[in-house]
């Protein structure tokens, strides 16, 4: 499941149980929208409910990455599983974007709004 809001920065996305093809879709047609309406969007995922992605969606979410990889700004990723951080690192190494992982949304939204708590 996932759910999407529009920020000032972009957008937040969190994600919760499983990551779908149907799920991606969403983001898909969301993040190019924030391309539409802000140069450059920084991105919040928040990962920390979620519990397994299926392969097809990974596999569509990489040739996104790839084809619009100069079309965002900062990504901010929320995670405390470390098998999932390790597939978003691993992602991020084949794309030119370089997330920050955070423990908690509060000082991943903090970092993109220039806020960050010390």
């Amino acid at each position: 499941m996932i759910s999407i809001r529009e920020q000032d920065y972009g957008l937040n996305v969190a994600l919760y149980n499983e990551f779908t093809l149907e799920d991606f879709r969403q983001f898909e047609e969301a993040a190019l929208q924030a391309v539409k309406r802000v140069h450059r969007p920084d991105l919040l995922l928040d990962l920390s409910m979620l519990k397994d992605f299926t392969i097809d969606m990974a596999v569509e979410q990489l040739k996104f990455m790839r084809n619009h990889d100069e079309d965002f700004g900062r990504i901010a990723i929320v995670v405390d599983d470390v098998w999932i951080r390790f597939g978003t690192h691993i992602s991020s190494l084949l794309t030119q974007q370089h997330p920050k992982y955070f423990d908690d949304a509060a000082s991943a939204q903090a970092w993109l709004q220039g806020l960050e708590r010390e």
